[in-house]
């Protein structure tokens, strides 16, 4: 056995090429078993194996910067940077990452959990290097998926324009999460479909050396017929025109292949693009067959593949698939809009249903809200279906393209609150902060899957400019269904439970938390109030000035971030109103990042508990014991 002793990456630089192809199968077979335990990405880790032993072989980590586009594809280097030990752990409270983490590791030199950021860091280390005077390579690894981002083009451009020496890694197995879309999908397609176009160019440079007397205006006829013969078979020439030399494509498990052209890279004096062709899945059928159920994966029995999932009501995600594809029946005005997500946000269902309305526009977010305001322009109905996390690439094409026009938009932001083990770069708690500052739009979140239905059909019911529903990344709560779909009346909120005195405002899931707290208080004698403040924005005017003419204490409870969020907008709202006086607590997201573990465990974390909201209460209701009026002792 290798693997047990590779404790770091200088111990592979001992190991013969034939050792590193059984060092692969070693991994591979430890990934394999680990995340039938954990859960966890699988497909892309078990695509990158050889690759990233011969990145570690043939270059000095830390020193040398290696840059993992997303991160979750970076499992291979984790183990061979000394955290294997840790790997019961992963995505667990307190444990590993899931993703590349700076406080992790020296080796992890950038974190990121979405796409196409990876060139753009390699560019910032590779000027930083020379600024410095310094001599170290800078490598980043993207995904074909990930290059779809408008980021990366604008990355490699720049690139190529300032001629700085790093090299781009293209980890192409033609799949992102989803199957890829677009034209340089297509242009990839056509490079792994004629692998042998590079002995094709060398016969062609061969012949041209041997014609006799080449010379002046031969010789510039020569160039010119060498070019032209270059657009003709070198499908690699986009890359050179950018301005890097291109090499490949390579086989991605062919550990000899990929040490000899790391080097002939290292000889190239300017960026560097090396077209490698991987499996995703490799070494595990069940993965191999279908690598988009194997990216991110839950425990799983290796022999079968069958997922340990426990059984629960349906998700919100899977409540708003359906439903969209019972409102598209109908209204054919409804067209779905994704960036590379229909399986993620529900929508395989409906695109199988109405496939000419179903568009997945790939990794680009911004392209997909620009393009739903010119969908709404033209009078239809599009549902951009997004998660919280991705929706924040796009927030200049809300504010400029949506809002500004008031473009009747329609926001499905699925993993709204916290996302458990996917951590920081993932949590869905900034976009009510972001989007109820801009004008023109309407944010609403329910308090269970039913409301949910009814907030969609109040979305489609309303034309007066962008409008968004939120909801969470959890099971729903199991109510019953109600068969026919209302519009819930814009800026109501409902009182759920009626107190006196004391009162918790609510939004989304922390609604069962009041709920269950006023429950517990009761026995104490306090009469609490639970409002399900369903609307962020515009607020229910009339009930808080209500609340605060019965000299009401109020709690605001929201899974978002405490600044800018519901809290603030109340507090906003009495401040303009003149209400000074109005005791109130928010109960939020507090100002910094909460890393992976479980949705319950981040709650626990910050106070988002059933426990803390009665001790929040308690305390209200001691300064409102001091702030009674004295009376006189009848003599």
């Amino acid at each position: 056995m290798l693997l047990p002793q590779i404790k770091g990456p200088n111990d592979l630089k001992t190991l013969s090429v034939d050792e590193l192809v059984s060092l692969s199968g070693e991994i591979r077979q430890f990934l394999i078993e680990t995340i039938s335990r954990t859960g966890g990405h699988l497909a892309s880790n078990l695509g990158v194996v050889e690759l990233t032993i011969a990145l570690h072989y043939a270059y000095n980590s830390p020193k040398d910067k290696m840059i993992f586009d997303v991160g979750h594809q970076a499992y291979v280097h984790k183990i061979l940077t000394g955290r294997m030990d840790k790997f019961d752990t992963l995505k667990k409270y307190k444990g590993l990452s899931g993703f590349v983490k700076r406080n992790e590791s020296e080796h992890d030199v950038w974190e990121a959990g979405h796409s196409s950021t990876s060139l753009s860091a390699a560019m910032g280390m590779a000027y930083a290097r020379d600024l410095k005077g310094e001599d170290n390579k800078v490598i980043a690894i993207i995904g074909d998926g990930a290059l779809t981002g408008g980021m990366a083009f604008e990355a490699l451009n720049h690139i190529g324009h300032e001629q700085k020496k790093l090299m781009v890694i293209l980890n192409d197995n033609e799949m992102s999460i989803a199957p890829n879309v677009g034209a340089m999908h297509n242009y990839l397609s056509k490079i792994r479909s004629d692998r042998h176009y590079l002995k094709a160019k060398d016969e062609v440079e061969l012949v041209l050396r041997k014609i006799p007397a080449i010379g002046g205006t031969l010789a510039k006829s020569a160039g010119r017929l060498k070019d032209s013969l270059k657009y003709m078979m070198v499908p690699g020439v986009l890359f050179e025109e950018l301005g890097f030399t291109y090499l490949g494509p390579v086989d991605g498990h062919d550990m000899s292949k990929l040490i000899e052209t790391f080097r002939q890279a290292d000889n190239v004096n300017g960026p560097v693009f090396v077209h490698v062709l991987t499996t995703k899945g490799k070494g595990y059928k069940p993965a191999e067959a279908d690598s988009f159920k194997w990216h991110g994966i839950s425990p799983y029995k290796i022999e079968s593949g069958q997922v340990l999932k426990s059984v629960g009501n349906p998700m919100y995600t899977d409540v708003f698939g359906e439903t969209l594809i019972e409102l598209a029946r109908e209204d054919e005005r409804i067209v779905a809009v994704t960036p590379a997500m229909p399986g993620g946000s529900g929508l395989i269902p409906f695109s199988k249903e109405f496939p000419e309305r179903m568009v997945d526009v790939g990794i680009a977010e911004q392209h997909a809200a620009t393009m739903c305001a010119a969908l709404a322009m033209e009078g239809l109905k599009p549902v951009f279906a997004v998660y919280s996390t991705f929706m924040q690439r796009a927030y200049d094409q809300i504010v400029h393209d949506i809002c500004r026009h008031n473009a009747n938009v329609m926001f499905a932001i699925d993993r709204a609150g916290f996302v458990g083990s996917d951590g920081e770069t993932h949590q869905g708690v900034y976009d009510v902060a972001f989007l109820r500052h801009i004008p023109n739009i309407v944010v609403m979140m329910p308090k269970d899957e039913n409301e949910l239905r009814h907030m969609m059909k109040t979305a489609l019911d309303y034309n007066e400019g962008p409008i968004a529903y939120r909801y969470p990344r959890l099971n729903g709560l199991g109510v019953p269904l109600d068969p026919e779909l209302k519009s819930i009346p814009i800026g109501s909120w409902e009182t759920l439970r009626q107190g006196e005195n004391y009162a918790i405002i609510a939004a989304g899931p922390m609604i069962p938390i009041a709920e269950e707290a006023a429950e517990l208080l009761k026995r104490e004698g306090m009469q609490v109030s639970v409002i399900n403040a369903r609307f962020f924005k515009p607020l229910d005017q009339e009930m808080l000035v209500s609340l605060h003419a019965n000299d009401t204490k109020m709690i605001v409870l929201e899974e978002a971030s405490a600044a800018g969020s519901l809290g603030s907008s109340i507090l906003e709202f009495y401040s303009e109103a003149g209400l000074y006086d109005t005791k109130i607590h928010i109960m939020g997201i507090p100002d910094e990042f909460i890393e992976h573990g479980s949705v319950k465990e981040q709650r626990e974390e910050v106070g988002l508990t059933v426990q803390a909201v009665i001790e929040e209460m308690r305390k209200l209701k001691l300064e409102f014991a001091y702030d009674l009026p004295k009376t006189s002792t009848p003599s």
